[in-house]
C-alpha cells in the first residue's frame, strides 16, 4: 500500500506552456522505469499552472525517485521553463486506491 507522496507544483513562464506540458509527458517513459514509484501523474492545474503527484509505498522510493532521472531533469529545466523553483512537498498518503 501506498504510504508516501510528493506533490510538486510548477508555474510555467509566460510562452513556456506548451513546453511544460511537452516535458510532463515526456516524464512519463523515464518514471515508468521506477519499480518504486506506484502512481504518477503529470497535472494541469490552469493555464499556467502545473503539477506532479507521485506515491510510494516508503521512504525508499521517495528518495530513489528525488534522486532520479525525472527530478534530475526537472531541476535542469527549472530555470528555463518555470516562473519560480519548483515547489516540492512531501506527503503522507492516508487513503488511496490504485489499480492492481
Amino acid at each position: 500500500m501506498v504510504k508516501l507522496a510528493l506533490y510538486v507544483r510548477l508555474e510555467a513562464k509566460p510562452g513556456k506552456e506548451q513546453e511544460v506540458e511537452a516535458f510532463l509527458l515526456s516524464g512519463l517513459p523515464l518514471v515508468e522505469q521506477e519499480p518504486a514509484t506506484a502512481a504518477w501523474f503529470g497535472l494541469k492545474l490552469g493555464p499556467s499552472t502545473y503539477g506532479i503527484f507521485d506515491a510510494f509505498e516508503d521512504e525508499a522510493g521517495r528518495d530513489a525517485h528525488l534522486n532520479g532521472k525525472v527530478a534530475a531533469a526537472l531541476m535542469a529545466k527549472a530555470g528555463d521553463l518555470f516562473g519560480a523553483p519548483p515547489s516540492i512537498v512531501k506527503v503522507d498518503v492516508l487513503a488511496a486506491k490504485l489499480p492492481g
